[in-house]
């Protein structure tokens, strides 16, 4: 979770909580198979019961971070892509940190629920969607790619209700939630296939065993 005086230490989004920041192979969605560099943010307001993050959802865990130290870290390698994640991002200011990047000719990816607002420079908006906190039309309409996880059959009517609020060139994904891949992915291959407009997502890092 996160409260004002979190905010009040971050000195206008010069400094994040940052949980962790680290060189990877994305493993879902449209750039899955992607090298580049993660930094990963605490604090959520969301709170999916399955997330496989939660370690990520109390900011007070994570003393807020210079922008410049993680930035410096983030350029030394040679990745030319950046995903900004969480927890969920959208909590913080973004435009120091996604400034910095932007200064080192680096791409910037975000991965959000969409709940709030948009800040920053970003290159590609990975929207994953959540029913007790619906996206915003603003990030619905700026999104590239909508990711939408699926815990049981009729989380693809939500998939759906989304699909039809994004722009005409949103890439669609549907990703099996991670304990129920056995169970839940014939149905996703069926109705992609009877679909087509849809792709399908898996985590791919977790059967490489990687972060």
């Amino acid at each position: 979770m996160i409260d004002n005086s979190i905010h009040e230490l971050l000195d206008g989004g010069r400094l994040l909580p940052l949980v962790e920041d680290f060189y990877t192979i994305q493993g879902e969605g449209y750039h899955a198979g992607k090298p580049a560099y993660f930094i990963r943010l605490g604090g959520c307001d969301v709170g999916c019961r399955w997330c496989d993050a939660k370690f990520t959802w109390n900011a007070r865990l994570y003393p807020p971070t210079p922008v410049e130290e993680i930035v410096a870290r983030a350029a030394a390698f040679p990745a030319q892509a950046i995903v900004i994640t969480g927890g969920e991002p959208t909590l913080y200011p973004l435009e120091p940190l996604t400034a910095a990047l932007k200064a080192k000719g680096l791409a910037i990816f975000i991965e959000t629920s969409g709940s709030r607002p948009l800040s920053g420079s970003i290159d590609w908006v990975c929207l994953s969607p959540k029913r007790q906190q619906p996206p915003l039309r603003e990030v619905l309409e700026r999104a590239d790619e909508l990711k939408v996880i699926v815990e049981r059959a009729d989380d693809i009517v939500w998939a759906e209700e989304n699909a039809s609020r994004v722009g005409e060139c949103c890439r669609l994904y549907l990703q099996p939630e991670w304990s129920r891949y056995e169970t839940i992915t014939p149905t996703l291959v069926a109705y992609a296939k009877a679909h087509p407009q849809w792709n399908l997502s898996i985590q791919t890092h977790k059967f490489m065993h990687i972060p």
